[in-house]
């Protein structure tokens, strides 16, 4: 059986895909597993050559890549070639590390015992993808994986199925040995009980989830009944500070940037816009005028910085969210409610803890501007949040910047750049509600590796009995 997408914006069907049953979930984790002792065993260069030719097969499916994006979530050309870029970079990145995943000799204060901690691959893991950014966050749930010597399964959003397909296609091109990469799709109603059996099966030892904070709950307290280790990488609700000495030209374009691309649909998009008094007012006209020049249209015209969002329901929670704010007192300063998937991007000035925006995560193309006394009062603001995936704060003075950063609860902090920013090398992932563990170069061993402690004895033995 089959399931099918719908493109948000036409209506029409996107792609279909399998549509799997718990009951096939057995069948995908044995071949899996079975394929797991020749992949371990395999030399880092060998595993390291295929993870480079999986980069060029990703990137020589650009335009297949563009299309299932369009149709599938509504994306513009531009961010599709983004993820498609990154992608391919933190394929590149894993190939890298293959020879970097060391282990370290230990001085033992047993004579003659020669003690070592070494890092092996896991077995099976589970990488559960989000839509959102598809290839990109596809990606990161299997290459470092792959790299380190485990087997992986990919669980395929049912709202990207083709686009997450078109990994696994050039993965596959690339040479990986028979059940080393494996793909699951399943029809949205199934979701829960796929998912479930992907956790319950034996074989699989760890998972790793990128999505919503409350799925990752579930999905965690499911692991946790086998003891399995997770790796979440959940919501967000990014603070970006304007500090009275920023340079407001530089925060204004970031904050854009940050609350605006994809339609605010990133984990770390620009959720809070955080002004001290001293230069409310100024910042708000100017970013303002930005957020008014930045026009939504069809992403098949590639004519417009913003596309679709991701289907009625983000429409939805959005309106409810900016009606909220107003009726409770805060002003539109750019954009408003809309009644399509083509929504414009949305100021809402003077939101206070009152409100929904001030809370709750929007993913959508709506910022909160909230005002704030003072740089203690603009901390305070930042740290009053469930969430702590990327952080921002824009200041001239770059020591203050970072005493600033250290004091904001989030596991990721920029000083005068945008919340959105990722590269393949760098340790990425969250605290409190956003989640735990890091994905992203040599942090990412520890995520998808057992350390093991093996001694060898030189000398005869001395026992007490």
């Amino acid at each position: 059986m089959e399931f099918t997408r719908i493109n948000p914006l036409t209506g029409e069907i996107a792609s279909s895909a399998q549509a799997m049953k718990a009951g096939d979930i057995p069948a995908v984790a044995s071949s899996a597993a079975k394929a797991f002792p020749a992949w371990a065993a395999m030399g880092p260069n060998a595993r390291r050559a295929i993870l480079m030719k999986a980069a060029g097969a990703l990137e020589a499916r650009a335009e297949a890549f563009v299309e299932a994006m369009m149709g599938e979530i509504g994306a513009t050309r531009g961010w599709a070639l983004f993820n498609l870029g990154l992608a391919a970079s933190m394929v590149r990145e894993a190939a890298a590390i293959t020879t970097q995943i060391a282990g370290e000799v230990i001085p033992s204060d047993k004579p003659g015992c020669l003690s070592m901690a070494l890092k092996e691959p896991v077995g099976v893991i589970l990488g559960i993808a989000p839509w959102n950014a598809p290839i990109i966050l596809g990606v990161r749930a299997i290459a470092v994986p792959l790299a380190c010597g485990n087997a992986v399964i990919l669980k395929a959003s049912e709202t990207c199925p083709r686009t997450h397909a078109l990994i696994v296609e050039a993965f596959a091109e690339a040479g990986f040995p028979e059940g080393v990469v494996n793909v699951v799709t399943n029809a949205p109603e199934d979701a829960g009980e796929v998912v479930g059996a992907l956790i319950d099966a034996p074989e699989v030892k760890r998972i790793n989830f990128t999505g919503s904070t409350h799925v990752g709950r579930i999905i965690a307290r499911r692991a946790a009944e086998h003891l399995k280790p997770c790796l979440l990488e959940l919501g967000g609700k990014a603070p970006l500070i304007v500090l009275d000495d920023a340079d407001l030209d530089e925060a204004v374009k970031a904050a854009a940037f940050g609350a605006f691309m994809n339609q605010g649909q990133i984990c770390m998009s620009t959720e809070r816009i955080i002004v001290v008094d001293a230069v409310a007012d100024a910042f708000a006209g100017k970013f303002a005028a930005k957020a008014q020049s930045m026009a939504t249209g069809d992403p098949r015209e590639g004519t417009t910085p913003l596309g679709a969002v991701v289907d009625r329901k983000t429409v939805d929670h959005v309106n409810g969210l900016i009606e909220d704010a107003v009726a409770k007192g805060a002003k539109v300063l750019s954009g408003g409610t809309a009644d399509s998937v083509l929504m414009p991007a949305t100021v809402v000035d003077g939101v206070t803890d009152a409100m929904n925006l001030y809370r709750d995560e929007s993913f959508g193309p709506v910022v909160a501007m909230i005002r704030a006394r003072d740089e203690e009062h603009a901390i305070a603001l930042a740290n009053d949040s469930e969430y702590g995936l990327s952080a921002s704060v824009f200041t001239r003075d770059t020591a203050r910047g970072l005493s600033v950063a250290r004091r904001i609860h989030s596991g990721i902090c920029h000083v005068n750049g945008p919340t959105v920013h990722d590269e393949a090398q760098m340790p990425f992932g969250g605290v409190g509600a956003s989640g735990y563990g890091r994905f992203g170069g040599r942090q990412g061993i520890d995520s998808f590796t057992e350390t093991r402690w093996i001694t060898v004895e030189t000398q005869p033995g001395h026992f007490p009995i």
